[in-house]
């Protein structure tokens, strides 16, 4: 058996590292993905005050900060057993969706569109935003105004771009003043125009990545998120539904507080990233390739895209009609997280239009008080990567007494596992590994976006080392990517 490993892989939010499994022959017999580093929020948060949680979780990752102050404030909203002001609610989703803009806009422009624009097989040193900016200067400026555009919202808001503390349990610490909202309102044409440009500059790149579509973690597995009552997609409220790979729903109208009936958590001794399952179904057999009925479930914007009925944007619906055309039943293909996340987009700028067109988005009265009246609770949200739940106990002072935080990364990594294998089954035979071989590998877990921030709390960035490691343990090639 030789191995290759993978360290620290590249263009991700966090550290951590692939092994790629070789038999004598040269062909790829297993592939894992490692978290390596451990920060552990959910044990130093113990002993702190419910009113400080939002502020506290929000620092656990510098790329979706809202996502943890939103989940953590709403697991506060049920402790306090309170039903937050309408005008609260709204302001939240907005500032979610400005969230989801900036994250997604970051993800695809800034660490996909070097692999789409400039080739998988391009030189790495080029193979980056900075090479994107050089190349397509147009494209690189539109995904940085887009993603300010999202960071704009958010620290109009909540006072800042990263780590706001402005939602609180009961509601939200700061109302949107008339002039924010003209602000934002007069970008929206041309954060439209470019998420526009964008989907169409996608669609023409599937025919060149059709090979690509078809091996970067194409396979059956159930999808989860939020959808409303009517099964809409959802970002902020709403039940949870899960739907298999033909696309039948497999179990709806769930509430997030039983979460632990129906999704179980494993651990692996190779990484610190938690592999959450769909319970009725068990764990998966992570050596049977083939089976389809398993419980790996995935999360994020393919998902949510496969789960929901319809949208309710015109535009964000007539792109997800297109999208639809990729996949019978539910579009398989992790690959297609890409399309997922500018689809989301498109329809998260088209409900902040909305939201800032209702007049009770400009009231002051934002907050409902109330003491502890729960000593547990659940809260969750759709974070940009997908669904994100923060389980609270505290005491008769609202102390945490424990905290258990499922992040959606931990949600996908069985999935992207399963990927890693995939591909490197695909375009990885020998010992001879031509490094653009190795970027689709990697290429495959950036379609997920991970965070590792948020999932294990990692931190770091290194050189990338590739070693293929023959049965005796000789070294018999080595790739380094600085």
């Amino acid at each position: 058996m030789k191995k290759i490993i993978i360290d620290p892989v590249t263009r991700i939010e966090g550290h951590a590292k692939i092994s790629i499994y070789l038999d004598d022959d040269g062909q790829v017999n297993d592939a894992r993905f490692h978290v390596t580093e451990f920060r552990g929020f959910e044990k130093f948060c113990v002993g702190r005050p419910l009113a400080e949680m939002p502020g506290i979780t929000a620092r656990i990752c510098g790329i979706c900060p809202v996502s943890h102050l939103l989940a953590s404030a709403k697991t506060g909203d049920r402790i306090l057993a309170v039903t937050i002001p309408q005008t609260a609610t709204k302001l939240r989703r907005l500032m979610n969706l400005g969230q989801i803009v900036q994250s997604h806009a970051l993800s695809f422009f800034h660490l996909t569109a070097p692999d789409l624009l400039l080739g998988m097989d391009s030189n790495p040193a080029q193979r980056n935003v900075f090479g994107l900016i050089a190349a397509e200067p147009e494209l690189a400026r539109g995904g940085i105004r887009l993603r300010q555009f999202g960071q704009e919202i958010i620290e109009l808001l909540g006072g800042k771009k990263i780590h706001p503390s402005w939602a609180v349990p009961g509601g939200v610490s700061d109302p949107l003043t008339a002039e924010n909202r003209t602000h934002i309102q007069q970008r929206i044409p041309e954060a439209r125009t470019t998420i526009i440009n964008a989907i169409d500059l996608f669609k023409k790149l599937l025919e060149k990545y059709a090979k690509e579509a078809q091996t970067f973690g194409n396979f059956p597995s159930l999808f989860m998120g939020l959808v409303t009552a009517e099964g809409l997609w959802e970002t902020y409220d709403g039940h949870l539904r899960f739907v298999d790979s033909a696309g039948n729903i497999v179990a709806d109208k769930l509430d997030p507080s039983n979460y632990h009936e129906f999704i179980g958590e494993a651990v692996q001794a190779d990484s610190y990233l938690k592999s959450p399952y769909y319970r009725p179904l068990g764990y998966p057999d992570t050596q049977d390739h083939c089976r389809l009925d398993s419980g790996m479930y995935r999360v994020g914007p393919l998902a949510r895209l496969n789960i929901c009925s319809h949208i309710g944007t015109s535009l964000a619906d007539q792109e997800l009609q297109e999208f639809r055309s990729h996949g019978t039943g539910t579009v398989k293909s992790s690959f297609f997280y890409h399309y997922a996340r500018l689809i989301e987009i498109l329809a998260s700028i088209e409900q902040i239009e909305i939201l800032l067109d209702d007049p009770d988005i400009l009231s002051t009265h934002l907050r409902a008080e109330a003491g502890i009246n729960q000593l547990e609770a659940v809260g969750v949200s759709e974070a940009p990567r997908g669904t994100l739940f923060h389980h609270y106990h505290v005491d008769e002072n609202g102390l945490m007494q424990k905290v258990n935080l499922i992040i959606a990364t931990g949600q996908n990594n069985l999935a992207m596992n399963r990927t890693v294998a995939q591909i490197a089954r695909h375009f990885i035979q020998g010992d001879e590994i031509k490094e653009g071989m190795l970027n689709r590998v990697e290429a495959g877990i950036r379609a997920f976006d991970p965070c590792l921030s948020c999932s294990t709390h990692a931190m770091g960035q290194m050189p990338l080392l590739v070693e293929v490691v023959a049965k005796d343990g000789t070294v018999v090639n080595k790739i380094y990517r600085n």
